[in-house]
């Protein structure tokens, strides 16, 4: 059980210390993804699919979503729960779109963790507020 535990503990961890990075602008949860990693959104969004690698998934979700914000999402962490190889992220994100309108959304993310590495992520969030966004809010084109 011990073993367990501390799996649970470093699991957590290494999320947590991820999303305190991204809060701060110095990186961020994707940064953990494997390669080969899952994931998946919930829901009924156009975007609600399994991406089958991390490059699919920060080129289709990740990247088009900060191509329509003009400040960063800010993560306000409500709680980081692990059981197993699962750590859960209940949190609350925050930011501006280019075309001035707040944008809120509160996330629960589902990590399972192999190695450090998230191997398979389940994404839910309020897909009405997302898609607004996402169907009013044209991707700018940003230099990197």
């Amino acid at each position: 059980m011990a073993r367990n535990s501390s799996i649970q503990e470093d699991n957590k961890s290494l999320v947590q210390a991820s999303f305190d990075n991204w809060r701060s602008g110095t990186g961020s949860p994707f940064d953990l993804l494997a390669p080969d990693a899952e994931w998946t959104i919930v829901g009924s969004s156009p975007l609600s699919e399994t991406y089958r690698s991390k490059s699919e998934f920060l080129d289709n979700v990740i990247y088009p979503f900060n191509a329509r914000m003009a400040t960063p999402l800010v993560p306000s962490v409500r709680g980081i729960y692990a059981d197993g190889d699962m750590v859960i992220i209940l949190f609350d994100g925050a930011a501006t779109a280019t075309d001035g309108v707040p944008y809120r959304n509160t996330y629960t993310w589902y990590f399972q963790i192999r190695e450090t590495k998230v191997v398979k992520a389940i994404a839910f969030f309020d897909t009405r507020v997302f898609d607004d966004f996402w169907m009013r809010v044209k991707p700018q084109d940003r230099i990197a």
